[in-house]
């Protein structure tokens, strides 16, 4: 996972399509992570609908993440499994990794530095940080003061979360930010393939010109 725009998708977040829609616009858009997160579904429910977000992210490699639930994401054939804090709590790490196998990636949230650096030398294959700004599902805001020193810090992707848009994106990508995740950025966009797109348009422009000013400064 590098240079990744992450969708998490929940569908209590648009009425008006089906989640496979939904998916599959952000695909075309350029998402190249897809995380299933549905915490009111019954099992027999998510297990349907996650085969369906599988099998698309199999045809389009893409790769499909499951929230909260290891046996979920082995019934499902995803790629990995994204847990929380409280589900760590539930579930050791080690215990999760059991059950999906060690083929299959593991990531976790973070909400603070300390939870980052604790998670930075853990088994956990990418960490989640955030909530960086203020979102209508969280009571708090970490901000962005932390960045540059997880950026500095990390030993394995970070994917960096919460309340970022096509306003905003900039500020994460200009202090090092590699993979970015959204919700109803793209979910609750007019146009969700457009949204994707030009989420992903900023994002490579900004590695571009990163690599211009790079070989610029080994050329000088």
């Amino acid at each position: 996972m590098d240079k990744s725009l992450y969708l998490v998708l929940s569908s209590e977040y648009r009425k008006d399509l089906l989640p496979l829609d939904i998916a599959e616009r952000a695909i075309n858009g350029g998402i190249k992570v897809l995380q299933m997160r549905e915490k009111n579904l019954k099992h027999k429910d998510a297990t349907a609908l996650a085969r369906e977000y599988s099998l698309l992210c199999k045809r389009h490699n893409v790769t499909f993440i499951v929230n909260d639930d290891p046996q979920l994401c082995v019934d499902a054939g995803a790629n990995g499994l994204h847990l929380g804090q409280e589900d760590v709590k539930n579930i050791t790490l080690a215990k999760a990794r059991e059950i999906i196998g060690k083929d299959r990636i593991i990531g976790l949230s973070t909400h603070s530095l300390e939870e980052f650096r604790i998670a930075n030398e853990s088994g956990v294959d990418y960490i989640a940080f955030g909530p960086l700004f203020e979102t209508k599902t969280k009571s708090y805001s970490i901000g962005l003061g932390d960045i540059d020193k997880v950026v500095k810090e990390a030993k394995k992707p970070v994917v960096f979360i919460g309340g970022i848009n096509v306003g905003n994106i900039d500020d994460i990508l200009s202090l090092g930010g590699r993979n970015i995740a959204v919700i109803r950025e793209i979910m609750c966009a007019g146009d969700i393939k457009a949204r994707a797109k030009m989420l992903n348009a900023k994002m490579q422009e900004r590695f571009k010109r990163a690599v211009g000013i790079a070989k610029g400064g080994l050329g000088g």
